[in-house]
């Protein structure tokens, strides 16, 4: 029979051990949530060690992520590919047991966590994305998706704001295979919390409509276990179970203190600690009756196989769904796609309309939304300005018994209304993404990717496919004035490594990147699109653009056939500027190139050959664009045409002058940059 207290004291004795030997870490956490991890790991939790990644399995997160030892001891006991070597060389290079958890790196790690407050986020995604599909597909009683959400998070994960945007949306969406357990120890690096933290978090979250339970003993795994099997029957709220625990439980000198919290123990007191707990075995060893008792593998395969006969079933009764429900989990495209790819761009091209790239985006994304219905949009209550709802997007609703609301021809609404949460929009998609089932997008203002801008960066840490519309690109949307209008948001998305930016100059560049955007499996997109309408641009063809740089305009092709004497790189809404600059500058007798650069993420990856086919060596070259110019120097420039200071309240046109974004200007700029 189990012993639950050894099975709790092998995660504190593997916690302390490893934190001890890298003299670096938490130990405080994963000894305090230790009985709360027996309870739900030994007695709840559905998985498979033997397969982290089949589909029904509940998805775990640990939110307060610097208690990585707590999940590595898990895996390791239950039987992931995670041996004991690796928790020997915990937060050591190229380990799988980092710092923090990391997706992608260690088997049955659901999502990276560490940047508190987004993991009870991610978790939230991770919820939602069930709950619509299990309105998609289950049918007759064959419930292919049928798991439930849990995550633990502590303190500091509830003072972090982002933890209000995304708890209020999960009571919101009666998300009720959500269950967040809270370990409540009124502790955090700085000490006692009370004189900062006086917040009553079950009537708050009473308040979002979530089911509270407790507060309960966190050591008393049987009430932990009870907790979590009555939040289990809530039918259609969220639940958060408060548990009562004490920090570094175990530790005679540091239990309930701050010095538990960020440090090692110290080898007298890991010595110590040991003797309290009655675990009389050397540092890294369990003994086989405990490993016996958490080993997960028979049980996880047998889950999976009773849920493979049962897609077996679904199979045969199903055929269309089970394909469809397969290639969705496998994050492929329809085969199909690369032709509506074309399709789209080739549209925007014969059209060759003048409208916002805002608007581009929405032509986009009717054609990409019709045909995948994995495309899951929504906008922090800017959806009229950001166009991100098409006619196959209705509004995502739920009914009073929290069930999701059908259409007329039985979909799910697939535009979220996610208010204004731009942080929790982004971590909330990145959830989705973590998931599987859907492609998630949303929208708001560029200047207000600062506020999501740490849930992109995680999105690429990740390799999410997750894709972001940031409208209100520049100081061309006018009146509102500096505080809405982008200056340097363009050039700081560009560093975050793994992210793809687009700034489209007409509806075929922005048909173009969302596709590419969409084809791009392991990483996500930020697209920057305009309010302004934008003249289409004349272009010989549009197989270069998802290149991210291509030439757009030769000294040619207003005349002169020589070689440029310059080139000009634009992008957005300043393409027109340099092509009628570039008109200018012919009527002179002098020779210029235009390039488009949409996307010099993208251009940068491309070979040294295509790079200097598009940008000449020896050939001098003037940037274009309404951001700062630092960011420009990298392509050797001579000059930049840009704004480092901040904008103005006036109407666009002015703005342009003001700051110098004229045909005039830049034709100038070319000429001083050639001695002329």
């Amino acid at each position: 029979m189990a012993n639950p207290q050894q099975m709790a004291d092998a995660i504190r004795a593997l916690s302390m051990d490893a934190v001890q030997q890298a003299n670096s870490g938490h130990p405080g956490a994963p000894m305090g949530m230790a009985d709360i991890a027996v309870a739900l790991w030994s007695r709840h939790l559905r998985h498979n060690p033997t397969d982290p990644k089949w589909f029904d399995r509940d998805r775990f997160v640990l939110s307060n992520g610097h208690g990585s030892m707590l999940v590595y001891s898990l895996l390791h006991l239950t039987g992931y590919d995670l041996p004991l070597e690796e928790l020997k060389n915990f937060r050591q290079l190229h380990s799988r047991t980092a710092g923090h958890p990391e997706v992608g790196i260690t088997p049955g790690v659901e999502t990276t966590t560490g940047p508190l407050g987004q993991g009870v986020t991610n978790a939230v995604g991770m919820a939602l994305a069930e709950k619509l599909l299990a309105a998609e597909f289950n049918r007759d009683g064959l419930d292919l998706v049928d798991h439930f959400t849990y995550v633990f998070m502590g303190d500091g994960c509830l003072m972090e704001g982002i933890s209000h945007e995304a708890c209020a949306l999960a009571g919101a969406w009666k998300l009720n295979k959500l269950i967040a357990i809270y370990d409540d120890n009124g502790i955090s690096i700085d000490g006692q919390v009370t004189p900062w933290f006086i917040d009553d978090t079950p009537a708050r979250f009473k308040a979002y409509g979530w089911n509270v339970i407790g507060p309960v003993d966190g050591h008393d795994i049987d009430a932990v276990d009870r907790a979590i099997a009555d939040a289990r029957r809530c039918a259609d709220k969220p639940t958060l179970i408060v548990a009562k625990t004490e920090i570094g439980k175990g530790s005679p000198n540091r239990a309930g203190s701050a010095k538990a919290h960020g440090e090692a123990l110290g080898l007298e007191e890991v010595k110590l600690t040991r003797e309290a707990l009655g675990w009389p075995h050397e540092p890294f060893t369990v003994p086989p009756e405990v490993y016996a008792d958490w080993d997960a593998r028979a049980r996880g395969r047998e889950l999976q196989a009773r849920w493979e006969d049962r897609f077996a079933t679904y199979r045969q009764a199903q055929p269309g769904l089970a394909a469809e429900f397969e290639r969705r989990m496998r994050g492929e495209l329809p085969r199909n796609f690369a032709q509506v790819a074309v399709d789209a761009a080739v549209a925007a091209h014969a059209k060759a309309e003048t409208v916002a790239s805002r608007k581009a985006s929405q032509i986009a994304l009717e054609a990409f939304t019709a045909q995948l219905p994995e495309l899951l949009g929504g906008s922090a209550d800017l959806t009229g300005s950001n166009l991100t709802n098409t006619r196959s997007t209705p509004p995502l609703r739920f009914d009073l018994a929290g069930e999701v609301v059908l259409t007329e021809d039985g979909k799910i609404g697939r535009h979220i209304n996610y208010g204004v949460r731009e942080f929790g929009m982004a971590a909330i998609m990145n959830g989705v993404a973590l998931h599987g089932g859907y492609i998630p997008y949303g929208g708001t203002f560029l200047t207000f990717s600062d506020y999501s801008r740490n849930a992109i960066r995680m999105a690429a840490l990740m390799k999410q496919r997750v894709i972001h519309v940031f409208t209100h690109d520049s100081i061309g949307l006018g009146e509102d004035g500096p505080t809405h209008q982008s200056i340097e948001h363009a050039s700081s998305l560009r560093l975050i490594p793994q992210l793809d930016v687009w700034r489209p100059c007409d509806t075929a560049e922005t048909a173009v990147a969302w596709a590419v955007a969409l084809q791009n499996a392991n990483r996500p997109t930020a697209l920057l699109l305009s309010r302004q309408n934008l003249p289409y641009a004349p272009k010989a063809g549009l197989e270069d653009i998802s290149r991210g740089a291509y030439v757009l305009a030769e000294a040619a092709e207003v005349g002169l056939a020589r070689k440029p004497q310059a080139v000009i790189i634009a992008t957005g809404s300043e393409v027109q500027l340099a092509l009628k600059a570039q008109e200018q500058l012919a009527a002179q007798g002098v020779a210029v190139r235009v390039v488009s650069m949409p996307s010099t993420t993208t251009f940068d990856r491309q070979d040294a050959a295509y790079k200097n086919e598009v940008l000449p060596r020896g050939v001098p070259r003037v940037a274009v664009e309404m951001g700062v110019t630092d960011f420009w120097w990298k392509y050797g420039c001579a000059a930049v045409v840009g704004i480092d200071s901040y904008g103005e309240s006036a109407p666009a046109s002015v703005l342009f002058k003001h700051f110098g974004f004229t045909p005039e200007n830049v034709a100038d700029t070319v000429r001083a940059v050639l001695g002329h």
